[in-house]
């Protein structure tokens, strides 16, 4: 697996429909789509709330938000992987892997997309810093995810709690297969983490909570 840099304008890509993408231009090498499958399995210690949550769409920079995977050979350096793509952008990964995972884990039972006319409580505000896969001077890639989350009471706004995650998983090798396969399980650490964070600090601020 070569990273390609990402300022080369033949390197666009076209995806208007996952079947048959390829590189636009003269080169008509096919892109190979990964799309991560995240499935968070519940901790015991996460407490039963009643209070309700909805989850605003997380926010990102664009060389952060987008389909292409970024791979940092070296700190001063940003690049993507020749020849493959996210299904979907970086943000939309992780706001579906967030909403999936509070409704899969039976602790909270109102929880919605902001924007959907679900009456909340609470309110997660995400911030996603870092999607890449990071060398860090080491033989082998991490997939490195950073995100900034903020939890806050939706009458006066005010910032419950907010606390920033950061999660390197190790690739297993530098094809972009492995690379992938690091991200799903990243991606499945610090959505474990969040969800565990955001039902503890809204339980310890919400009036109704068990002593």
């Amino acid at each position: 697996m070569k990273p390609t840099r990402r300022l080369l304008p033949w390197l666009c890509l076209s995806f208007a429909a996952l079947g048959g993408c390829s590189l636009i231009g003269g080169d008509k090498d096919p892109v190979t789509i990964y799309a991560p499958e995240v499935r968070v399995a519940p901790d015991p210690s996460w407490p039963q709330v009643d209070w309700q949550l909805a989850i605003a769409k997380p926010s990102a920079a664009r060389l952060v938000d987008s389909p292409r995977i970024n791979v940092r050979p070296t700190p001063a350096e940003l690049e993507i992987y020749r020849g493959a793509s996210w299904a979907q952008p970086a943000t939309d990964m992780l706001e579906e892997a967030v909403v999936r995972a509070f409704e899969d884990s039976g602790r909270i039972h109102g929880v919605a997309r902001l924007g959907t006319g679900i009456r909340s409580d609470y309110k997660l505000a995400l911030d996603l810093r870092r999607f890449e896969s990071d060398y860090a001077g080491q033989a082998l890639p991490s997939a490195t995810i950073e995100l900034n989350a903020k939890l806050l009471h939706t009458v006066d706004q005010r910032i419950v709690d907010s606390r920033t995650f950061l999660v390197a998983r190790p690739a297993a090798a530098t094809e972009t297969a492995a690379v992938a396969d690091a991200f799903q399980q990243a991606l499945t650490q610090v959505t474990t983490e969040l969800v565990g964070w955001t039902l503890q600090a809204g339980q310890r601020d919400s009036p109704t909570a068990s002593p």
